[in-house]
């Protein structure tokens, strides 16, 4: 392999490493963001009705949802706890440390 075509390997993969990164990024935010709207509404703080923020509330609901059921389904609820958003932040943390560091080589 010729040295321009390493140079060139290596920023691919370092630009691909970062892309995933930013992916990681955006999807621990989404996570945080409805862990704190399901608190507002169980504790009963509540949005008066407007479109925007339904729409926002719903594509939250439909991006982290699915990820939280998997670690719903083998986490009890401890009384009104649940503790499923923070297992799967911490996993969420680790897979993102490993597959960045996998694809940075």
């Amino acid at each position: 392999m010729s040295a321009a075509a390493a140079i060139v390997l290596a920023t691919a993969r370092s630009e691909i490493a970062r892309y995933v990164d930013a992916l990681f990024t955006v999807y621990l935010i989404c996570l945080f963001a409805y862990v704190v709207i399901s608190i507002m509404y169980s504790v009963g703080i509540r949005p008066p009705y407007s479109r925007w923020w339904n729409a926002i509330v719903e594509f939250l609901r439909q991006v982290v949802e699915p990820y939280l059921r998997i670690f719903r389904r083998y986490l009890p609820m401890i009384g009104p706890l649940d503790l499923s958003p923070m297992v799967a932040t911490i996993m969420l943390i680790v897979v993102w440390r490993v597959v960045v560091a996998v694809i940075r080589g």
